[in-house]
């Protein structure tokens, strides 16, 4: 019963290193700022893999949890020993566990402005907003992020 409670106080904390990366999705601190608008039209979008983050915070939770779990191996020299090497390897897989978890499927999407040069956006896909080629959309750009919308 404890072992299910670490995992899924892992878990947890895992997801709460999660952000939104969509074209819609901003973050408090963009809210009230002033965004430069270019339309143009999708020249092409594919697909790309938006890479997890490897932070602490897997590999703390990750850590603590194998050092709980390897201390109660055998007797007290026994326990030391497997604290220490539950920790380091729980450490590891809680890095792992955390860059498999905040892996994100992208796009990144080419558009031809009005002015016909072209700009390419990545964004975390949104499965309610697509792209296609010939698509109208605008290009939100507000200091050095830029996010890719459909025109409605």
């Amino acid at each position: 019963m404890k072992q299910a409670g670490l995992a899924v106080l892992v878990a947890v904390s895992l997801t709460g290193c999660m952000s939104d990366l969509t074209g819609t999705t901003y973050s408090s601190g963009e809210a009230r700022q002033m965004q430069v608008v270019r339309f143009g039209t999708v020249a092409e979008a594919r697909f790309v893999k938006l890479q997890g983050t490897e932070g602490e915070v897997g590999t703390l939770a990750g850590g603590a949890t194998g050092a709980v779990l390897g201390s109660q191996i055998g007797g007290r020299n026994e326990g030391i020993i497997g604290g220490i090497a539950g920790a380091v390897a729980g450490g590891v897989l809680g890095n792992m566990a955390e860059k498999k978890l905040t892996t994100k499927q992208g796009i990144e999407i080419t558009v031809r402005l009005e002015d016909g040069s072209y700009v390419s956006v990545v964004q975390q896909h949104d499965p309610a907003a697509t792209f296609n080629a010939g698509d109208r959309v605008k290009v939100l750009t507000q200091g050095t992020t830029s996010r890719v919308v459909r025109v409605q």
